[in-house]
């Protein structure tokens, strides 16, 4: 018997490893299509959700690095998606928003990620995806 399959724990985090890259790979078509990345798509939903924000905030409301949020934003900002500028209160640091053109582009594609996240949880009931959420917020307090 191989150690995966008498610690529960373990196999536990396979499978659920496992799953979260099948649900990644059927949710990247959508980015795919519209030349995103998963990070770049959720920068515009925190932006379009609350709003203009300095980068700190911004990069603790979505768990990404600094050194990962300075590339994405550069390319946002290349793309005309984001605006930056210096932020009032802390001349060290830059306030980000969305412009309209990342406003119109996170519009065109939240309904087709909506469209593909509900797909791909279907295989669940209603009742067991919020079995699944109780589940996984036990998580948060490690």
């Amino acid at each position: 018997m191989s150690r995966l399959d008498s610690n529960t724990a373990l196999k536990a985090m396979v499978v659920f490893r496992k799953a979260e890259r099948t649900l990644d790979a059927k949710g990247s078509c959508v980015f795919k299509k519209y030349q995103i990345t998963p990070t770049q798509f959720s920068v515009l939903d925190v932006l379009h959700t609350k709003g203009e924000m300095n980068i700190s905030k911004l990069i603790d409301s979505i768990l990404a690095t600094s050194g990962n949020m300075t590339v994405v934003l550069k390319n946002m900002d290349r793309n005309g998606w984001i605006y930056r500028h210096r932020d009032e209160n802390d001349k060290r640091a830059y306030v980000i928003g969305l412009t309209d053109e990342g406003r119109r582009l996170f519009e065109t594609v939240l309904p087709e990620h909506i469209a593909r996240v509900e797909a791909s949880f279907s295989v669940l009931t209603e009742r067991e995806q919020l079995q699944l959420i109780d589940l996984l917020k036990k998580f948060k307090n490690l």
